[in-house]
């Protein structure tokens, strides 16, 4: 049997090849985003970027409808924006196999909160699996299609960043080809009126029922008798091992994988045979409530935080009287390094232009690398909430400005991708309300956080084909905007952005800003711009550090003067129209 290195995110993409999905559709998000990228290299599968997770949900909820096999895949926070599609398709069950990964980020290490998403599970009443390592990601994967189908329930796949991301050898084995189910009109189970989803419910709870029976006695939730009965501990995911590398064999454990329906059951029989009982996992004490509901006393959240990414560590502090020495130290402390615009970024210029105005301004921003003109020396942005919250949030901050007497002006910005995920409504709501604010599209021509997916604007789509791109423009004009209010600016041009800044901020009424320049990681850019420098004159430098006010990581002030790093800097030349002195130039 051939192994390979998998990350939990190739090993999903492979478990689905191996289990003859045919159709997967996402929207891009760290941790998950990887589980797409691979999938579109297998060619059996119709793999798409989505223009949202609701999108997405609902193009694997219909090709599942019809008969064949499907994914949706989405980080934590994109599961709140399917979960329209996802708690009905839960009433519809699942002809083709339906499989919705949700890839959860315990520490907010790129997300804006860290939701625990297995109470989605007992919420929408979705079969649950949560696999601890790559080898059970491809396996859980096959297995999850295999329980949808049969109890005809959408399943839920439940990843961490630590499982998406890390590596291990996995089994790998033929794709099982899996022909398409006949589509028969049959509205009484896939049109959820009121009265067959009353109907719907009924069969939801009678499959949940024989799910629970099931996951009493299936392979993936076992009991694992250690060398000692004293205590017994129960997890799942990749807090299980933390676990075992904190105890190994010196204790017992309850190692659970499918965990909505609980077997509650094979956990009592459990809690029953051991003295002292440990719930391990990370953020909610979604395990231990069920332990306690069962009448059990065990020790979890007591002992371990609920907010943060557990490790081996935190769990050996927790449980352990004696933690043992010190493995390693290092007398160096790291300085800290927050994400900053690359050198080169088209908002850089947009953000240092809208900073400079901050007295007059409030600036709604959002989900992407536009979300990093928050931080200094940029300081342009004063909120984040979400996707497409960057015009939404502004229509509201309006109103709120408007009723304090407070005369400054409302700018709301989203990305490009962004602006399709869930900006055009946003927008459409500050037409069709007439709000005074300036909305801001910055366009750089791809999703750029994530890695540089392709999105509705782009020439080709996840798999290489060709795509009819989408004008943000015509669709501006097209919800009602007039051609007058729209302004297009290049975002690195100094004066034509602190023109139209201006210009917004004396306007009344709604005004679009499109700042439009293409990403400087794209390959054909930065091939464009190869050769291309800026090098500064330390006679020239009046040391007024002006250029350091970019927040551009290639300008470092150092021998008294500014220093532009030649392996970093892409010639953009902003820093060449900021400095008054001429002391920049072309190198």
């Amino acid at each position: 049997m051939n192994k390979v290195m998998m990350s939990g995110d190739e090993a999903v993409a492979r478990g689905a090849l191996e289990a003859g999905c045919l159709v997967a559709a996402a929207y891009p998000g760290t941790p998950s985003t990887e589980i797409l990228e691979n999938m579109a290299q297998y060619k059996e599968i119709n793999s798409r970027w989505a223009s949202n997770e609701k999108v997405a949900m609902e193009i694997a909820g219909g090709a599942s409808i019809g008969g064949v096999r499907a994914l949706a895949a989405m980080k934590h926070v994109g599961l709140n924006v399917a979960a329209d599609p996802l708690l009905t398709m839960a009433y519809i069950g699942a002809l083709g196999g339906l499989v919705v990964v949700s890839a959860d980020d315990p520490g907010c290490h790129s997300s804006q909160n860290e939701q625990d998403n297995r109470l989605y599970a007992p919420l929408g009443k979705l079969l649950m699996l949560e696999p601890s390592d790559s080898q059970e990601c491809l396996d859980f994967t096959r297995l999850a299609f295999e329980l949808s189908e049969r109890f005809d329930i959408v399943a839920l796949m439940r990843l961490t960043t630590r499982v998406c991301h890390s590596k291990g050898l996995v089994a790998l084995s033929e794709r099982v080809e899996v022909p398409p189910k006949p589509y028969v009109r049959n509205c009484a189970k896939n049109a959820m009126l009121p009265a067959p989803a009353r109907l719907r419910h009924i069969e939801v709870e009678k499959q949940l029922a024989a799910i629970e029976e099931y996951a009493n006695h299936c392979a993936i939730n076992r009991i694992e008798w250690g060398q000692s009965k004293n205590v017994g501990v129960v997890a799942s995911g990749v807090s299980y091992l933390h676990a075992r590398e904190v105890f190994g064999d010196s204790v017992s454990y309850l190692k659970l994988g499918l965990t909505n329906p609980l077997p509650h059951r094979l956990i009592g029989t459990f809690c029953r045979s051991v003295d002292h009982i440990y719930v391990i996992e990370e953020n909610e004490p979604y395990l231990e409530t069920a332990v306690k509901a069962l009448g059990f006393d065990c020790r979890g959240k007591d002992l371990l935080p609920v907010c943060g990414e557990l490790d081996a560590g935190i769990v050996r502090r927790a449980f352990l009287p004696d933690p043992g020495p010190v493995l390693y130290k290092s007398d160096l402390v790291v300085p800290p390094r927050p994400p900053v615009l690359c050198a080169g970024c088209p908002h850089r210029g947009f953000f240092h232009q809208l900073g400079k105005k901050k007295k007059e301004v409030v600036a709604c921003g959002d989900i992407g690398c536009y979300a990093l003109g928050i931080q200094a020396p940029l300081e342009a942005v004063d909120t984040g909430v979400c996707m497409g919250g960057g015009f939404s949030v502004a229509i509201g901050m309006e109103a709120a400005l408007k009723a304090a007497g407070d005369a400054r002006k409302v700018f709301g910005m989203v990305g490009d991708s962004t602006f399709f995920h869930s900006g055009m409504t946003g927008l459409a709501d500050a037409v069709h309300a007439q709000s005074n604010i300036c909305l801001c599209v910055l366009d750089n021509s791809i999703t750029a956080m994530t890695g540089h997916q392709e999105n509705p604007g782009t020439q080709l789509d996840l798999m290489g084909n060709p795509a009819s791109p989408l004008d943000i423009i015509s669709i501006i004009k097209g919800l009602g905007v007039p051609e007058n209010r729209i302004t297009i600016i290049d975002p690195l041009n100094l004066e034509q952005t602190s023109a139209a800044i201006d210009q917004a901020i004396g306007a009344e009424g709604l005004s679009i800003i499109v700042a439009k320049r293409p990403c400087v990681l794209i390959k054909e850019v930065r091939r464009s711009l190869e050769g291309k420098k800026c090098r500064v004159d330390a006679e020239a430098c009046k040391k007024c550090k002006q250029c350091l006010k970019v927040g551009c990581p290639a300008v470092s002030f150092r021998d008294n003067h500014s220093h532009i790093d030649q392996d970093a800097c892409v010639g953009c030349e902003y820093c060449l129209q900021v400095c008054k002195f001429d002391a920049i130039a072309r190198a």
